[in-house]
């Protein structure tokens, strides 16, 4: 088994870079995977696991190196943490990645191979689909290890979390607008959704029954033109051009980082709701900027809580009505957030963190782990 773990006899470059990172944020683990066979290069990380085992999804991704998609795993683990403490689930907060160009290099030995390297954590990290993932790669992995969820329905599983995930940043969408314009209405709303993903054509196609008028990016043509064959009123634009939209509404759906120094200058909207994860490219900096500007941003990890919610249940015996019922919740939830922001004068980012982390504080203080 060709393993690497983060452990007392890692050298001190590699101690430098990985666990002073994993000590800003509190990480307890993070497992560093590679076997030569299969082409299999992967990192595993466990943020939090006080709630309950870390439940997050597998991206795979053509990283840049090994540094960004270290960087990637580590913000999208604490952030299932937030995640699901805000969403009231008996969940902690874990993320793995694979890099490798998911239109290309898919094989089921590597997933499969993916799938032992998840059993050895002995059930404390259980993966899903995330980008660049699908059901079939969760068969796969289901292969070797009982530690994966979003299996297809026919499996006893809860199939595509996608639509789920789309309903829940509806729902915290619309919970923007009533605290933005004071109505929850999308009729004539002018939402910019970047990214035509899963996750991105469900909103598209919530958004347009309510009326909102669309436009819609992606960085792949096919994607976009079979959703614009499916919703023709919608108005595609070049990934670049969706920062100037005339619009009331931006809804980041595709990868995070989107909310930075330059596109802050050219954004003209009143709210940011997307399903994108780690959308402020720099928390502290950018979550007061957009304040700053007069915009309300609705934390990406409190309102794309739709698909861990619909894993969940998966795990207790899948009833999807009543995950979407839950799902509905962070309509509620947000307007709490929202308002918790405005009373204390804090970025909405900082408030929602400050929710998910006193639910987890207390019960660590009643000796409460997983």
């Amino acid at each position: 088994m060709n393993e690497v773990m983060v452990n007392a006899s890692t050298k001190a470059a590699t101690t430098d870079l990985v666990l002073g990172r994993m000590e800003n944020h509190d990480h307890e683990e993070v497992l560093f995977c590679y076997d030569r066979p299969t082409g299999l290069k992967a990192i595993i990380a466990i943020h939090d696991t006080t709630l309950g085992p870390a439940l997050g999804g597998t991206r795979m991704w053509p990283y840049a190196s090994e540094t960004e998609a270290l960087n990637d795993v580590l913000r999208l683990s604490r952030g299932m943490t937030y995640k699901s403490s805000l969403a009231g689930l008996d969940l902690g907060g874990g993320k793995a990645v694979i890099i490798g160009d998911a239109r290309t290099q898919k094989t089921e030995a590597m997933f499969r191979r993916f799938g032992q390297f998840v059993d050895s954590l002995n059930g404390r990290y259980i993966t899903a689909e995330d980008v660049g993932m699908s059901t079939a790669e969760m068969v796969n992995i289901q292969k070797a290890t009982r530690n994966v969820a979003g299996l297809p329905e026919e499996m006893g599983g809860s199939g595509d979390p996608s639509p789920v995930t789309a309903y829940g940043v509806y729902c915290g969408l619309k919970a923007a607008a009533k605290t933005a314009y004071g109505s929850d209405a999308l009729s004539g709303r002018t939402v910019a959704v970047q990214g035509a993903g899963n996750v991105g054509k469900g909103l598209v196609a919530l958004l347009v029954k309510d009326g909102a008028k669309v436009y819609l990016t992606d960085i792949h043509d096919d994607k976009l033109a079979a959703i614009k064959a499916e919703f023709p009123a919608i108005t595609l634009v070049k990934p670049d051009e969706i920062y100037d939209v005339d619009m009331d509404i931006y809804s980041p759906c595709a990868l995070g980082a989107t909310v930075n120094d330059e596109t802050l200058k050219r954004l003209k909207c009143s709210v940011i709701a997307g399903a994108a994860n780690n959308q402020l490219a720099d928390e502290a900096v950018h979550g007061k900027a957009v304040m700053e500007k007069g915009i309300l941003y609705a934390p990406d990890f409190l309102i794309n809580a739709g698909g861990i919610i619909n894993c969940a249940w998966e795990r207790k015996g899948y009833n999807r009505k009543a995950a979407l019922r839950q799902t509905e919740g962070i309509y509620d939830t947000a307007q709490r957030i929202f308002k918790a922001s405005a009373e204390l004068g804090i970025p909405t980012y900082l408030a929602a963190n400050q929710a998910a982390e006193d639910r987890i504080s207390s019960m660590r203080a009643a000796g409460m782990r997983f």
